[in-house]
């Protein structure tokens, strides 16, 4: 059997999500530009150089989902859909997705990005199955706290067992397992996969792969 696996951001979207939902509400009036801006881009810095302390990320990133209706989150969010990811969606990254799809027995998209801002992203990628880091709801309303193992660097891994168990398997069921990503954060499931493949890497993910002579692709078309 065979399983892939996407990472989402600068992954299977030649851009971030959660970087672009922060900047669309700010664009949108609603968090204040001059506070949140600089903090959103410190942010993306730190993850992009492997430094991100994501319980510190989370409470920024999830603050926002409290304090609106989910109606008005919902609304926003498909105007995000329309602005901000669908221009980033590549045909090169749907072609991937549609290939595998056709192939594999089990595909996934896992993120850190929480699953209220890319669900309907791995919807519009006709993917079913996300692993994603979980914003707490309690009564059908979001506390701004997070729920679980935040799926980031180890925490990925935790998130696929589970994961898998709930669908009565193991990722030792799999004779090929897959893993596509850009990101240094993803080494430790990449060097768990059978087939880990990076796609427009950054440098740190290039040289290792390079080293280890994994496959380097883009999706940047």
């Amino acid at each position: 059997m065979k399983l892939v696996l996407f990472d989402l951001d600068n992954t299977l979207l030649a851009g971030d999500s959660d970087f672009e939902w922060a900047q669309f509400l700010i664009e949108q009036g609603v968090l204040d530009s001059e506070l949140y801006a600089a903090r959103n881009h410190a942010f993306y810095e730190q993850y992009k150089a492997g430094t991100l302390d994501i319980h510190e990320f989370l409470d920024f990133q999830l603050k926002p989902l409290s304090r609106h209706a989910r109606a008005q989150l919902d609304a926003w969010h498909a105007d995000y859909m329309l602005q901000k990811i669908l221009p980033i969606m590549t045909s090169a990254a749907k072609a991937l997705v549609e290939r595998e799809l056709a192939d594999a027995d089990l595909v996934a998209i896992i993120t850190a990005t929480n699953s209220f801002v890319t669900a309907p992203i791995a919807r519009a990628f006709g993917i079913s199955h996300l692993i994603a880091t979980e914003p707490e709801l309690v009564n059908g309303v979001y506390t701004g706290r997070v729920a679980g193992t935040p799926s980031f660097r180890e925490g990925k891994i935790v998130r696929l067992h589970e994961w898998l168990a709930s669908l009565g398997k193991t990722l030792g069921d799999f004779e090929q397992s897959w893993f596509y990503s850009d990101s240094l954060n993803d080494l430790p499931l990449l060097n768990l996969v059978t087939h880990p493949v990076a796609v427009d890497p950054d440098d740190t993910l290039r040289a290792h792969a390079i080293r280890q002579a994994w496959p380097v692709l883009s999706l940047r078309s």
